[in-house]
C-alpha cells in the first residue's frame, strides 16, 4: 500500500545542486550544513563569491565549491529522475517538507534520501530493533516478537535489512499496523544481503526503504557503519535484542545516545557470548527490558494516551478470553476461532492484557495466562 498524496517533487536544477554538494570534494557532511546554515540553500552556496565562502570554510573547500561539477552529474540527475518516476520512489532532500524532522535534527544528517515504499511512515513514532546477524533462535524469536507487540502498539520498527535480528525484528513490524522501515546501507535500487532480497521486496510494498547512497552504490566495509546513525536517528529509542561485545548494534546503541535517545537491552544468560554486548549496554545506563510492555512503559507509552495505550477492556470480555485460553498456551489463531473474533482485532486485545500482566507472549505466536 503506497501513500495516497505523495509528496511534491524538487525540481531537477534544486536535485542536481544537491547531488553536487553531496559529491564535492572534501567537504563533508558537517562542513556542508554549516554552509546550508549561512547561505540556506545549495543553490546559493554555488553561486557565492570565494571571498563569501571562505568566511566558513578552508581555502582548498572553496576552491572545490567553485569547481566545475563532476562530468557525470547529469547522467547522475536522468537516472535519479527516472528512479523517481517509478511508482513509490521519492527523492528527498534535506529542506523537502516530506524529510523526517526527527532525523532532519542529527549531527550529520544526510542531505539527501532515496525512499521507496511508504514514505508517509517516516515521520510516524518509531522504534529502532537492532541485534546480531548471528542470532539464536531464541533471539530470532524475541525480536520478531517483541516487534510485531510494538506495531501492534502503533510503533513503526525500524532496523538495518541485515540477517538475523534485523530481519527478524522486520518481519515482526510488518505483522502489525506500524509497519517497519529498512535502512540500507547500499544504493535504493541494490538489495544487500541478497538472502533478504524476498523481505525487502515486500517491505517496498508495505513498509518503507531508505538510503542515502547514490543509486547502483554497492555494499562496503564503511557504509553499514555510516547508516547506523540514520537508523537511530529516524527513532526514539533504539532496541538491543541480542549482540556480542563487539556487535554492531553496539554502535547503533552509542549513536543513539549522542543523538539524545533511550536505549534498551534484553539481558540473557551470563554465560551466552550474545548477552554480553546488551549486559554492557545495561552496565551503562541502558534500560533493562524483558518484554514489549517495557519498552512502551519506558516511552511512557502507557501513561501519555498516545498510540500504545491500553484498548478499554470489560471485565467480561478478560474472563471470557482468559477462560478460553485454558490453562495451557494457545495460538492466536485458535483462540480467534474459539471466540468467533478476527485474528487481527484479537491481537490487539491480548497487546492490552500482556500489558495488564494477565498473559505472556510466548515463542512461536503462543501465549499464555498468568492468573485466573
Amino acid at each position: 500500500m503506497q501513500a495516497t498524496d505523495s509528496p511534491a517533487e524538487t525540481t531537477p536544477p534544486a536535485l542536481a545542486d544537491w547531488l553536487r554538494l553531496q559529491q564535492t570534494d572534501s567537504v563533508g557532511l558537517l562542513t556542508a550544513h554549516s554552509l546550508l546554515e549561512y547561505f540556506d540553500t545549495p543553490a546559493a552556496i554555488f553561486a557565492a563569491s570565494r571571498a563569501r565562502l571562505l568566511e566558513i570554510v578552508k581555502p582548498h573547500q572553496a576552491d572545490a565549491l567553485l569547481a566545475s561539477p563532476p562530468a557525470d552529474l547529469d547522467a547522475q540527475l536522468d537516472a535519479m529522475l527516472s528512479w523517481q518516476a517509478l511508482p513509490g520512489n521519492y527523492l528527498l532532500p534535506f529542506d523537502h517538507p516530506a524529510y523526517p524532522e526527527y532525523l532532519r535534527n542529527i549531527v550529520g544528517a544526510p542531505l539527501l534520501l532515496f525512499v521507496k515504499g511508504r514514505v508517509e511512515l517516516l515521520p510516524q513514532r518509531s522504534v529502532a530493533v537492532v541485534g546480531s546477524r548471528n542470532a539464536s533462535r531464541q533471539g530470532l524469536l524475541n525480536a520478531e516478537h517483541m516487534a510485531q507487540a510494538l506495531s501492534e502498539a502503533g510503533l513503526t520498527i525500524v532496523s538495518g535489512l541485515a540477517l538475523g535480528i534485523d530481519a527478524a525484528a522486520h518481519v515482526g513490524g510488518l505483522n502489525g499496523p506500524g509497519s517497519t522501515i529498512a535502512v540500507l546501507g547500499t544504493g535504493a535500487d541494490r538489495i544487500y544481503p541478497a538472502r533478504n532480497s524476498a523481505l525487502a521486496r515486500r517491505i517496498a510494498e508495505e513498509g518503507c526503504l531508505v538510503s542515502e547512497y547514490a543509486l547502483g552504490t554497492p555494499p562496503s566495509r564503511d557504509s553499514f557503519p555510516r547508516r547506523n546513525r540514520i537508523i537511530s536517528g529516524l527513532a526514539r529509542g533504539v532496541l538491543v535484542v541480542e549482540a556480542a561485545a563487539r556487535s554492531g548494534s553496539l554502535i547503533t546503541a552509542g549513536l543513539a545516545v549522542g543523538q539524545g535517545r533511550d536505549v534498551y537491552a534484553v539481558p540473557g544468560s551470563i554465560h551466552a557470548t550474545l548477552s554480553k554486548g546488551c549486559h554492557q549496554l545495561i552496565r551503562e545506563g541502558a534500560k533493562l527490558v524483558e518484554t514489549a510492555a517495557d519498552v512502551l512503559q519506558a516511552m511512557q507509552m502507557l501513561a501519555d494516551g498516545e498510540a500504545g495505550a491500553r484498548p478499554a477492556l470489560d471485565d467480561s470480555f478478560v474472563d471470557r478470553v482468559l477462560l478460553a485460553m485454558g490453562d495451557g498456551p494457545v495460538q492466536a489463531e485458535v483462540l480467534a476461532l474459539h471466540l468467533g473474533q478476527p485474528a487481527g482485532e484479537l491481537q490487539g486485545q491480548l497487546l492490552a492484557l500482556e500489558l495488564a500482566g494477565l498473559l505472556e507472549r510466548l515463542p512461536g505466536g503462543m501465549f499464555q495466562r498468568l492468573r485466573g
